[in-house]
Order: structure tokens, then sequence, then C-alpha cells
């Protein structure tokens, strides 16, 4: 071997809550269907996506800014209530983990 260690790059994505650029691992993917924001925490679902660190306060930045019409290029502004369910849900259960 030549020493040198090959380093796999990690791709990245920017919340568009915070617009802080992040892993793509540690980002939350939203699509949007039938006119909803939807989560997508396995990545699998079809159509354009958005990230979003799945805490509270990136999501509500977000909505106030209107970003998830934008990034999403839906018309009109998207239905985020099972998205704020599933952010409140997986929030309370890591801090119960940790």
């Amino acid at each position: 071997m030549s020493g040198r260690t090959r380093a796999r790059a990690c791709p990245e994505r920017t919340c568009v809550g915070c617009r802080e650029r992040a892993a793509k691992t540690d980002l939350l993917r939203i699509v949007a269907i039938e006119g909803a924001c939807v989560p997508d925490p396995r990545g699998t679902l079809p159509g354009r996506g958005a990230y979003v660190h799945p805490v509270p306060v990136c999501l509500d930045q977000a909505v106030r800014r209107r970003a998830f019409t934008r990034a999403l290029r839906a018309p009109g502004a998207p239905d985020t209530q099972a998205l704020r369910r599933f952010v409140e849900r997986t929030t309370v259960a890591e801090q119960a983990a940790g």
C-alpha cells in the first residue's frame, strides 16, 4: 500500500430551514404528495425532494420562509401537519433515548 487512504466523500445537502449544509444522513428528506409535505426518512419516495434538519426550529423556519413551496416547486402552500407530527415524535424519542 502507498500509505494513502481513500476517504469517501459524504454527500451534503442544504437544510431549507436554517440554510446550513450538513451530511445527507443528518437531514430528513421531504417530498410533496397530493399537496402535503410527507417525510421520507429512507429517501426512496419518487419526486423532487427538500431536506431539513429533523428539529422543530428548522421546520418552523422553513414554513415561515415558504421554503417548501420553492424547493418542491409546489403550487400553493403545502400542508405540513404530517411532517410536524413526525418531527415532534422523533425529537421526543431522541430525548427519551439520550
